[in-house]
């Protein structure tokens, strides 16, 4: 990664991929984001400090993107991991309104946008 005047040369962001066949109202879907940005922040701040720096000192961005299933948030897990890209899968408790035990979602990076969207550059917006 190169840097000039103390800034990334490349834009950094987060990616979350929520499953749209669980149904949860948008404060849990916040709820289950806002799980996979932290713990994917705190990986990389302690293992890659240098994508965190820079994904944080450039605003911190963040995408919240939808799979249609299970089966196709593993997929891109899988994609994601094979070319170095660190993911955290989110499990939910079950205290409100899903059984627990169930995965909602998906955090990838922070890493640079174009590793990123080589993965999930297809997938809409939720």
């Amino acid at each position: 990664m190169a840097f000039g005047f103390g800034k990334p040369t490349e834009e950094y962001k987060l990616v979350v991929l929520v499953r749209n066949d669980v149904k949860m109202g948008k404060g849990k879907i916040a709820a289950q984001v806002a799980h996979a940005a932290v713990d994917c922040a705190l990986q990389a701040e302690k293992k890659d400090r240098k994508a965190f720096d820079a994904w944080y000192n450039s605003g911190q961005a963040k995408v919240v993107l939808k799979v249609d299933s299970l089966e196709e948030l593993k997929r891109y897990m899988a994609e994601a991991r094979s070319v170095g890209l660190r993911t955290s899968m989110i499990t939910d408790a079950g205290r409100t309104q899903i059984e627990p035990g169930t995965i909602t979602c998906m955090g990838i990076g922070p890493a640079p946008v174009s590793e990123l969207d080589k993965v999930t550059g297809e997938l809409k917006m939720l």
